[in-house]
């Protein structure tokens, strides 16, 4: 236990500056940084190698923020979230108090409320969502486990959290729906 309180506190001061991380996830091994930090997001995407208008996921450690990110959050959010027995990824239309970067060319922004402890811990104690995207250059394979990240990611990041990194994740990234602010729902990725 003292170890995970360790790494929180060290990958929380990185953050604070700035920094971009690796780190275990309730899906897979992902990139983070301060997700209303416009040049740590910028980082992450030169390192990924992606362009920006397509957007990251970013993590919230419960579903009462979401407000103060998404300026439109439509009723049935609120089920999906609590009944899903996955990750799931919420697109959302409209985002606000986050980096530019970070969101979609036509604004919207994909929000995941994690269950990860580490996640959760990590931005409670920040104040602030943390981008989450996966830990691979741009069209490679995600990662399996720590052992198949590249070395120009574990290179390109200035903090890799010590916690997991033996685990071999069964878990796919999360589902992705897009919820319109009329409350329609549209599968991206199942």
């Amino acid at each position: 236990m003292d170890n995970i309180k360790e790494e929180i506190k060290k990958t929380v001061e990185v953050l604070k500056k700035g920094g971009i991380i690796l780190y275990p996830t309730d899906t897979i091994w992902g990139i983070g940084c301060d997700a209303t930090n416009e040049a740590a997001v910028q980082r992450i995407l030169d390192l990924k190698g992606r362009v920006s208008d397509k957007g990251l996921i970013v993590l919230l450690d419960f579903a009462g923020r979401l407000e103060t990110y998404v300026k439109e959050v439509p009723n049935n959010a609120w089920d999906l979230i609590e009944f899903a027995e996955k990750p799931l990824t919420i697109i959302y239309d409209t985002a606000q108090r986050i980096a530019e970067s970070a969101t979609a060319k036509d604004g919207s922004i994909g929000i995941r409320i994690t269950k990860d402890e580490f996640c959760k811990r990590v931005v409670e104690q920040l104040k602030k969502p943390i981008v989450s995207t996966s830990a691979n250059i741009s069209g490679r394979p995600f990662p399996d486990s720590y052992t198949d990240i590249e070395d120009e990611v574990l290179k390109g990041v200035d903090y890799v959290v010590n916690l997991r990194r033996t685990e071999k994740k069964e878990n796919p990234p999360s589902t992705v729906i897009r919820l319109k602010n009329d409350g329609q729902i549209t599968f991206l990725r199942s």
